[in-house]
């Protein structure tokens, strides 16, 4: 279960603000079902959902960073891996199970790669899409990671 904790001290520029999340399952006989539920399970509002699929062999998506956007990804099906960068240090964590989530927090630069065959990755975003709010250049984000240190 995720906690408010997770948001506490955001404005800290870390990747280790960025935590893997262990949603509840329920199984049975017909199978397993995953609640989420904005700022319960996931620690905020959920704004907006999209999904990444039919990534082509060694094809990368993201490469960019949000100044206050956060985030959930989920492997819903298949596997992939997240490259989380804060500006001075990064961290890889492997999503492959529909019940594992990432927390990715603001001002992190984020990278996935190493799509598995029918892999679909799952975004929870705390909000509506705004070309505003996005780094699209690695060193962009760094300028303004280095002015908020």
């Amino acid at each position: 279960m995720v906690r408010s904790e997770l948001v506490t001290g955001v404005s800290a520029i870390s990747i280790n603000n960025c935590k893997l999340l262990d949603f509840s399952r329920f199984s049975d006989a017909r199978g397993a079902l995953t609640p989420i539920e904005g700022g319960t399970d996931a620690p905020f509002d959920i704004k907006r959902i999209y999904y990444i699929y039919d990534v082509p062999n060694g094809a990368s998506r993201a490469g960019h960073g949000h100044r206050e956007l956060q985030q959930v990804l989920i492997a819903i099906n298949g596997s992939f891996d997240v490259h989380v960068d804060d500006g001075s240090e990064r961290k890889v964590f492997h999503l492959d199970r529909p019940h594992l989530g990432l927390y990715v927090a603001p001002m992190i630069w984020r990278e996935i790669h190493l799509f598995s065959l029918g892999a679909v990755c799952v975004s929870l975003a705390s909000a509506h899409y705004d070309e505003s709010d996005y780094f699209r250049r690695y060193e962009d984000f760094q300028n303004a990671v280095g002015e908020s240190s």
